[in-house]
């Protein structure tokens, strides 16, 4: 699953909600109870995103590595989250920080998820110029997942931006090349191209409805599939 960062932020779009953190929380819960197994991929942006390095005059790599880093402050706290529930959680991260993450392992990543931990990785791939969707879809790839939930705040993929057009029309279903064909923007396109070579399906839905996770793998017809 990935989440970006925003997804955890308050009204005005920093830090960290705690409203928002719970309702994560309990859906995750609602997974783990149905024995699936779990890895979440998550971003900074509600801490600082590398794409605002150049309006601070940074460096572009610099500010890249800052964004790893808010994704690290995320991991730690989805972990505590879930921990105060009970869940099994482990924190790896793609540059070592041993004092506070595992360092990522393809072989202990996979071997926690068969123990029932949810995984969460962090610090992306660990290089500047790669987004967290690329991580996501990385790390999906490395663990042999069977599908990628892409959490948004709307109900899946339109042919518009359904926040900005009410005329726009949702898509159930739809493949890759489709997606390039109508230029929708569902992922990065490294990401993107990553899931079509390797035949990795996405699910794009709307996380921030309760129920939805549950009823997606219970086979109820959620979001968008792209395949």
């Amino acid at each position: 699953m990935k989440l970006s960062g925003e997804s955890l932020a308050d009204e005005k779009k920093l830090g960290i909600s705690k409203p928002k953190m719970d309702h994560y929380v309990s859906e995750i819960k609602s997974l783990i109870k149905k024995n699936i197994q779990l890895s979440i991929v998550i971003g900074g942006g509600n801490i600082f995103r590398g794409l605002e390095a150049k309006k601070q005059n940074l460096d572009s790599a610099q500010g890249d590595y800052m964004g790893m880093l808010a994704t690290v402050i995320n991991g730690l706290a989805l972990q505590s989250a879930l921990e105060k529930e009970g869940i099994l959680t482990r924190v790896l991260s793609a540059i070592e920080m041993n004092k506070v993450a595992e360092p990522y392992i393809r072989r202990k990543a996979i071997r926690h998820l068969e123990k029932g931990r949810v995984v969460i990785f962090v610090a992306g791939t660990g290089n500047p110029y790669f987004t967290t969707d690329t991580a996501a879809t990385l790390r999906a790839l490395e663990i042999n997942a069977e599908i990628i939930i892409k959490g948004t705040r709307v109900d899946g993929v339109f042919t518009s931006d359904p926040e900005l057009n009410e005329d726009a029309e949702k898509i159930d279903r739809i493949t890759f090349d489709e997606v390039y064909e109508k230029n929708l923007k569902i992922m990065d396109m490294t990401a993107f191209t990553l899931c079509k070579e390797n035949k990795l399906p996405i699910i794009v839905l709307n996380i921030t409805k309760s129920g939805n996770l549950i009823k997606l793998v219970e086979g109820d017809k959620i979001g968008t599939i792209i395949k």
